[in-house]
């Protein structure tokens, strides 16, 4: 059995991420960056479910959905923000 591990760091895995990344800005994200799917996939997915394989790593990855990806994003804003003061955020609110 192979002992590679196919994480985000595997060149076939970002070649899907790349694929999957434009699939879900054509058709509901078009502001997702290759940064958020990338985290997305290392924090959650593969942390959850770690492939161990290259198919279970494409599969995983043509698998994600736009909710997926957006529920992951939200939950990481509320956790990095409790941990930020509201002058953190001055320029968004006008002060």
């Amino acid at each position: 059995m192979n002992a590679e591990r196919f994480d985000i760091e595997n060149i076939q895995v970002q070649m899907m991420m790349v694929i999957k990344l434009q699939q879900l800005k054509r058709e509901r994200l078009n502001s997702l960056t290759y940064q958020s799917l990338e985290t997305y996939l290392s924090e959650d997915l593969f942390r959850k479910h770690p492939p161990r394989s290259l198919h279970e790593a494409a599969s995983a990855v043509i698998s994600v959905q736009a909710e997926d990806v957006v529920r992951f994003l939200a939950r990481k804003a509320l956790e990095e923000g409790k941990y930020q003061s509201l002058s953190d955020y001055a320029d968004l609110i006008g002060g």
